[in-house]
């Protein structure tokens, strides 16, 4: 399912819960949006709640403690990420104009908060070197998984998808559904994205929701990068343990050196 919404100042709601199951992702995800000066607060009695500032600069009060988070753009900087239990408290106030994409989920457990930070951050790059002729380079950071975070039940990451190229490629699957939110450099931008079987087209601010194990690549049209959330919701019992379930008919480009026509070099 792709979704698509009219962003207002504010907080625009792409999933909820209580409806669908969060179109079947188990999870509320939104897009905050602030102007300078204008505040928000999260608490939640029984979800835990996760934000990653995309762009721009807020005071962020957490339980009490304040911390000033800043990001020029999610393509040279990694952002600031929150991950909080049910109960916690976060106030945020706008320096200037930002934009949170925001998730959460139920949990019963209760952890103390944490902003993570470019420090804690692992960045992978991926697709480098001459694999597929350089057409799915990509930047996969990861703020939280399983392994790091064991308590929560989502997993929180972003992709820098380069112009004209490939992400999440070869095609493939897990069973934990998986929701992915696009930040384009220039708003016009656009790309195609697959998920419950058919391809779609992805825009500014769009999500795309990804459930009963369909395969999921994406590829951005050239002069048009983009930096994409990837959000996971681990299913009780089945955590995701970075699960990838190759498609049978592409697990050939995976081999070193796949044979497949080129143009001669002159």
């Amino acid at each position: 399912m792709y979704i698509e919404k009219d962003i207002k100042t504010g907080y625009n709601v792409f999933a909820e819960l209580d409806k669908n199951d969060g179109e079947k992702s188990l999870m509320e995800v939104a897009l905050l949006v602030m102007e300078p000066g204008d505040t928000f607060e999260f608490q939640e009695n029984d979800k835990e709640v996760s934000w990653v500032l995309m762009k721009g600069k807020s005071t962020v009060e957490v339980d009490g403690k304040v911390t000033e988070i800043e990001r020029p753009d999610p393509f040279d900087y990694v952002g600031a990420c929150l991950l909080m239990s049910k109960g916690s408290i976060c106030k945020i106030e706008a320096v200037d104009y930002s934009e949170f994409y925001v998730q959460k989920t139920y949990n019963d457990r209760e952890f103390e908060p944490h902003i993570y930070s470019a420090e804690d951050t692992h960045t992978w790059a991926r697709g480098t070197g001459d694999e597929l002729d350089g057409m799915m380079r990509r930047d996969v950071r990861t703020y939280y998984d399983y392994e790091s975070r064991p308590d929560s039940n989502m997993v929180l990451g972003e992709v820098v998808n380069q112009a004209g190229k490939w992400s999440s490629y070869p095609p493939h699957s897990h069973p934990q559904p998986e929701v992915y939110f696009y930040f384009f450099e220039d708003e016009r931008g656009f790309g195609a994205g697959w998920a419950d079987g058919k391809p779609h087209e992805l825009h500014h601010h769009g999500c795309l929701v990804i459930t009963d194990e369909y395969t999921h690549s994406q590829v951005m049209a050239p002069g048009y990068p983009c930096c994409y959330i990837w959000g996971i919701r681990h299913l009780d019992g089945n955590p995701w343990e970075k699960t990838r379930i190759d498609d049978p008919d592409h697990e050939w480009l995976l081999e070193e050196n796949p044979d497949y026509w080129r143009p001669k070099e002159d």
